[in-house]
């Protein structure tokens, strides 16, 4: 038997080109079907388990599934914006305990999430050094965010301004980082947390700028009287929160009409909840309601659905591909005859020469088998977050 074992393996060694294209052909027959199932199915599971936490949302009426991506995964895409006055409406309610979300801005790619201290404790988050955020400026970074931008508590991060070209005079703020949270394995991770109002002076609503008061800022000064300072452009205005200036950070406007992109809301019982979603089912009042678990749960049947029809095309692929592996191994029978028979003359049984045939056969399956559960080990480490990313992006 060893001697047979031998002599399939060294001719596999020597024809290699033809070895290595059938153990690739075979590894994609069985791998594609079975990664592509571990990766819906685990992303499913990663899906799912943050919607499921996640009770209400409510929003400016729109895309439902914008809503959601925006609010629970800190996708790029920015919803239609909701008015601060709607988190007001929903804690006067006393129906749901509001939390404030604002996912619009980035610093260095990282979204920038605008929200209250409220949100660590409903999300389970611990922190692995510093504190939550305290003052205007002051930032949280999450564990995947703070390794990849190489930055740790005392340092700081820039926001990142929408466009290249910022028309509207909107200096990117310089953010001071007070908390690095620990991994919790979801888009947390990747997130830079503020609160609400760092958040609309990154979009210009808040401001912080010199004394027009003081002397050295005459020269900025158009007009004053008792009650009103009109200054010029060349007002000095600060893009970092500090001690010395913080106290003259202010914001403009009724902070009711501030925008926010979502307001997570957290039913008291599940009867409060059931009024909070009847107050809205009507519509007409320019925003929604909806619970992220069914909106994912409608995504996912979409993703399933394509890939059945993935799958059946891979069925039909591996067919074909089975077919021409059969046909490689008859044709090299054929090529092969004279060594069969130059076998058979020096004494090989007929029997022996058929067990090295399908000694070679069975090498290269367990081949290809072995890279397939190895691909398929990878798919099942690494295959959901990529997934995700692409999914989310």
């Amino acid at each position: 038997m060893s001697g047979v074992l031998y002599l399939a393996w060294r001719y596999l060694v020597y024809n290699r080109m033809k070895t290595a294209i059938l153990v690739t052909s075979i590894m994609l027959i069985i791998y594609l079907p079975v990664g592509l199932n571990v990766v819906v199915e685990q992303s499913a599971q990663h899906l799912t388990a943050r919607a499921v936490a996640t009770p209400l949302l409510i929003g400016a009426e729109g895309s439902p599934l914008e809503l959601v991506l925006n609010s629970l995964y800190f996708t790029a895409d920015l919803p239609s914006l909701t008015r601060y006055a709607e988190l007001s409406s929903v804690a006067d309610s006393g129906l749901a305990h509001p939390i404030p979300l604002y996912v619009r801005f980035r610093s260095r790619g990282f979204p920038i999430v605008g929200t209250s201290l409220e949100y660590f404790d409903f999300r389970d988050l611990s922190f692995d050094s510093g504190r939550p955020m305290a003052v205007l400026g002051e930032c949280v970074l999450g564990a995947a965010a703070a390794e990849a931008m190489g930055v740790g508590l005392g340092d700081a991060v820039v926001s990142s301004p929408e466009t290249v070209f910022d028309l509207a005079g909107v200096y990117p703020l310089r953010l001071q980082v007070v908390g690095i949270l620990e991994s919790a394995f979801t888009p947390d991770d990747d997130a830079i947390f503020v609160d609400v109002k760092t958040a609309w002076i990154i979009e210009g609503l808040g401001h912080g700028h010199q004394d027009l008061t003081q002397p050295e800022a005459a020269a900025a000064v158009l007009s004053s009287s008792d009650n009103n300072v009109v200054a010029n452009a060349s007002v000095v205005q600060y893009n970092e929160v500090t001690p010395d200036n913080i106290d003259s950070f202010h914001f403009h406007g009724d902070l009711a009409d501030y925008p926010l992109t979502a307001v997570l809301a957290r039913p008291k019982d599940q009867r409060s909840g059931v009024i909070l979603m009847g107050r809205y089912e009507g519509g007409g009042t320019g925003s929604q309601l909806v619970r992220p678990s069914t909106v994912v749960d409608e995504l996912l049947d979409t993703i399933v659905t394509i890939q059945q029809f993935i799958v059946a095309a891979v069925v039909l692929v591996s067919v074909a591909t089975v077919a021409t592996a059969v046909l490689v191994f008859l044709l090299s029978l054929r090529l092969r005859r004279r060594e069969i028979t130059t076998m058979l003359k020096i004494g090989s049984s007929r029997s022996s020469v058929a067990l090295m045939l399908t000694t070679e056969v069975i090498i290269v399956v367990v081949l290809s088998s072995t890279l397939a559960i190895g691909l398929t080990l990878v798919t099942w480490r690494y295959g959901a977050t990529l997934i995700e990313r692409f999914m989310l992006s």
